[in-house]
């Protein structure tokens, strides 16, 4: 029985030509694992804490005041996380009414959830670190070519780090917002193509430090990072997301993969985000000239939503660390002995980590720092060399991503 093998060389020689030039319409699809892979200024991570970091802070903080409502959660949850958590006391906040559980009524399990909200909007308030991050990599890359179509950030994280790495720089770009003492959002704007493709197009999914209900429970944007709308993962945001502006950003992700040949590029995103997955496979469905490349940070056996989008969307690629699977099919990398030419070794580095020490060869592009630096390298590299020839034993880059 033969096995599959994925030669990283080829498809990382073709997402550098792709990358370095500015013809094809590229989308950025960033989640969570981002903000985690991130390093703070004196180089320890995480920059903004994953689930399990922001779980444990979150609740460490309200102890004091919940901690036998927190107990008592625990006991009853299969999972402990702070999603599944809030998720059962946004729950008991619509339905107990004046009744008491765990000693809370109501509306004293609308104000734990609250405070949950507040506390996790203070913990992703964070600036940039002084001396670089793979978020101004990503935003020199985007700036530093003259383009076809406007790179679009399609992110579900609440941080302002995009916004503040593009300010730095002074590059303009639009989150769906317009105006100057209130700014609202104008979902014509969002559906249209009107401005420049210098403008980057920042959409945030789940909503953002900044955003809160105005008087007349519209969402406007206010230049204040302690404001608060956002959309945390809990039963009620299938529901949420169809309310402006959350449902014309939707309809955004989908018109860009009804869009013909383009390539979105997915970091630090699980997949496990089932409304926003399904988007992307109703996309990839709909038109097989759109292309999804997902770089994941965990092996690819842990990456269990991901793998299972890709084997079922040919026109899904995942790159975990072992193994890769494209065009439906898994299997391991390989690299070859020899480098394609004289000049590849750098290149290879950006994305390649050998053997060290007995431990094994891996693929390095699933955290965003590497990648943050491979995008933006993009164009030395692209001058320093031609691109290898495509290995026989490795399957071709599908359709739509071909440069």
């Amino acid at each position: 029985m033969s096995i599959s093998i994925h030669n990283p060389d080829q498809y990382m020689a073709a997402l550098r030509t792709i990358v370095a030039q500015g013809r094809k319409r590229i989308g950025l699809l960033v989640g969570a694992g981002a903000g985690a892979g991130t390093a703070k200024d004196d180089g320890t991570y995480p920059l903004i804490p994953a689930v399990e970091g922001l779980t444990k802070q979150v609740l460490g903080t309200l102890a004091p005041k919940y901690l036998s409502q927190i107990d008592a959660l625990k006991a009853e949850l299969d999972k402990h996380d702070i999603e599944t958590i809030l998720s059962r006391i946004r729950s008991l906040s619509k339905v107990i009414g004046k009744s008491k559980v765990h000693d809370l009524d109501g509306d004293g399990f609308k104000t734990f959830g609250e405070d949950i909200c507040a506390e996790i909007g203070k913990i992703v308030n964070v600036r940039l670190p002084v001396k670089g991050s793979a978020y101004n990599d990503l935003v020199h890359w985007i700036t530093g070519i003259s383009r076809d179509h406007p790179v679009e950030i399609f992110t579900t994280n609440y941080d302002l780090l995009f916004e503040e790495a593009f300010e730095a720089v002074r590059a303009p770009y639009f989150d769906g917002f317009t105006g100057g003492r209130e700014p609202f959002f104008d979902p014509v704007s969002v559906a249209g193509n009107d401005l420049p493709p210098r403008w980057t197009r920042l959409w945030k999914l789940h909503g953002s430090l900044g955003w809160k209900a105005s008087g007349k429970d519209e969402v406007i944007r206010t230049g204040s990072e302690t404001a608060t709308h956002l959309v945390f993962p809990e039963h009620l945001k299938y529901d949420q997301t169809q309310k402006a502006p959350y449902a014309a950003l939707f309809d955004r992700l989908r018109a860009f993969l009804a869009t013909p040949d383009t390539l979105l590029i997915s970091i630090g995103f699980s997949y496990a985000d089932a409304h926003v997955s399904a988007r992307i496979d109703e996309g990839l469905a709909a038109n097989p000239s759109a292309s999804v490349f997902a770089f994941q940070y965990k092996p690819l056996i842990d990456e269990v939503a991901a793998r299972d989008l890709a084997r079922r969307r040919p026109n899904l690629s995942v790159y975990a660390p072992d193994k890769a699977v494209v065009n439906g099919i898994e299997g391991p990398w390989q690299v070859s002995t020899e480098l394609p030419s004289k000049d590849w070794g750098p290149i290879r580095a950006t994305y390649w980590s050998p053997s060290d020490s007995g431990g094994p060869s891996q693929f390095t592009l699933g955290a965003i720092e590497a990648l943050g630096r491979f995008f933006a390298a993009s164009r030395s590299m692209q001058a320093l060399t031609s691109a290898p020839a495509a290995a026989s034993s490795a399957p071709a880059m599908v359709s739509g991503a071909n440069p």
